[in-house]
């Protein structure tokens, strides 16, 4: 059972971002500081996170709730009718975007939220397997 009020929840769930959430922005930030060439939600079919253009690699960074995590996406336990649908087509177009990607002749990588503490193995294997 929720503990707010409609409106309350209303206003908690219209604060959540898109694009330029905290995982994004530390990606974002740890490319910058090693001068890494990317682009930030570029308008490209697919719509990836943040591309690599010189290596040809598109990231996609994942939270954990939103994309279904297999390690720690709880199901809300409230409004159940809503979230599951919501979630099943956010997995669904993640498979469609990495899909038309690939077709494009991109790498993909997916980063999930719980792994952005490390960042350095992650641009590390980036780097290497492409």
């Amino acid at each position: 059972m929720d503990t707010l009020t409609k409106k309350q929840r209303s206003y908690c769930m219209s604060r959540i971002r898109s694009k330029w959430t905290k995982p994004e922005i530390k990606f974002h930030n740890y490319l910058k500081g090693y001068k890494i060439k990317h682009k930030m939600h570029p308008k490209v079919v697919g719509s990836p996170d943040i591309i690599l253009s010189d290596y040809r690699v598109a990231v996609f960074v994942h939270g954990c709730f939103w994309h279904k995590c297999k390690l720690h996406f709880k199901a809300p336990k409230s409004n159940k009718q809503f979230w599951e649908p919501k979630i099943k087509n956010n997995v669904i177009n993640d498979k469609k975007n990495e899909k038309k990607l690939k077709q494009q002749g991109y790498k993909i990588f997916t980063v999930w939220e719980h792994d952005i503490k490390h960042l350095k193995i992650i641009i590390k294997k980036i780097l290497t397997n492409t």
